[in-house]
């Protein structure tokens, strides 16, 4: 399958295999992995119980076509810019030291074979029409972050949710942050694909009190053809953490000609009934096209094998939660 992400000479936003030794990439010291952030959402109310934050690691295993955070599948740095906002003022080009900035018709054009990614265009930007995505923070700074909203989480029973990309490609740094709030008393949320080794699930599900797990489609090869993984580990490490007595919700993007057939959704349902699953509750996910903007920015293409995808009719979204019901899971639309 065509991943359809950018042409040769733009830095792929696809990362199979995490390429670690792209330019502004996630390094190695010592053996661990130290990730990049592209986001510290405050005031969540979408990703765990309460008010939360949301920090969201860059890089991710899968590649799924509708990724509506596409920013976060590389592992590397990448450079974000917007058309709308730019002012034709020539600063980035001329602050540039490899010259690999040029104002044409269609806005700024990057050469990325002459980019280093060092940044002088977005600090220079005067109206922020350039932008970066992928921040090093320290776990001290995060922490100092999360603590701050702790008014916020004590009053609705909220917390700190760990999003992505995959923040279990970080596991070192995701445990020591887990371990930190634990003895802050904090709430803790890993919002994951579980496409990890059965060890890495095991080490951060004993200090992990909520997961967000994403199941995508039954059909391991179909799952491969959408997002670039089979399924066979995801649904092993599901049965894992069922099996552990961990609290979870299920989250499934609802893709008309995708995964929203009833084949797919009772395998979904036959499927969850199996586990020993105290609160059965599945969040129903709609399609929806917010990525596009997203692509834009990047430089790259959304969808571009034009994959038949629409978000079911309501009709069609009563009916999946039925076959839900018809299990004893109870679904929702959102979530």
């Amino acid at each position: 399958m065509n991943s359809g992400y950018p042409s040769k000479d733009i830095p792929s936003t696809l990362s199979k295999g995490l390429p670690f030794g792209e330019v502004g990439g996630a390094v190695r010291l010592k053996g661990a992995l130290f990730p990049l952030y592209f986001d510290i959402k405050r005031y969540s109310i979408n990703d765990g119980p309460g008010i939360r934050i949301t920090i969201f690691f860059k890089g991710c295993p899968l590649s799924c076509i509708w990724c509506h955070n596409p920013e976060g599948i590389s592992t590397g740095k990448q450079k974000m810019y917007t058309k709308k906002k730019c002012i034709g003022c020539r600063t980035c080009v001329e602050v540039c030291p490899e010259n690999a900035l040029s104002l044409t018709p269609q806005g700024i054009i990057t050469d990325y074979k002459a980019c280093t990614l060092c940044g002088k265009c977005v600090e220079e930007c005067p109206t922020k029409a350039m932008e970066m995505s992928g921040t090093e923070y320290s776990i001290d700074y995060l922490i100092n972050e999360i603590e701050k909203e702790t008014v916020f989480m004590d009053r609705s029973e909220g917390g700190v949710t760990f999003c992505g990309g995959e923040p279990l490609v970080y596991h070192e740094t995701l445990l020591e942050l887990l371990l930190r709030c634990r003895d802050l008393d904090i709430h803790r949320a890993v919002d994951t694909t579980l496409y990890a080794r059965s060890a890495i699930i095991e080490s951060v599900m004993k200090e992990t009190d909520l997961f967000l797990v994403d199941l995508k489609h039954m059909d391991s090869s179909k799952h491969k053809y959408y997002c670039g993984v089979p399924n066979e580990r995801i649904l092993e490490n599901l049965r894992l953490i069922a099996e552990a007595g961990k609290e979870f919700v299920i989250r499934m993007p609802l893709i008309d000609k995708v995964n929203a057939d009833q084949e797919n959704i009772t395998k979904s349902a036959e499927f969850l009934a199996t586990l020993p699953w105290k609160n059965k509750a599945v969040n129903l996910l709609p399609y929806h096209e917010i990525a596009h903007g997203k692509h834009e920015k990047l430089g790259t293409i959304y969808n571009p094998d034009n994959i038949p995808m629409t978000a079911p009719s309501i009709k069609h979204q009563q009916q999946c939660i039925q076959i839900f019901k018809n299990y004893g899971i109870e679904a929702t639309i959102g979530g």
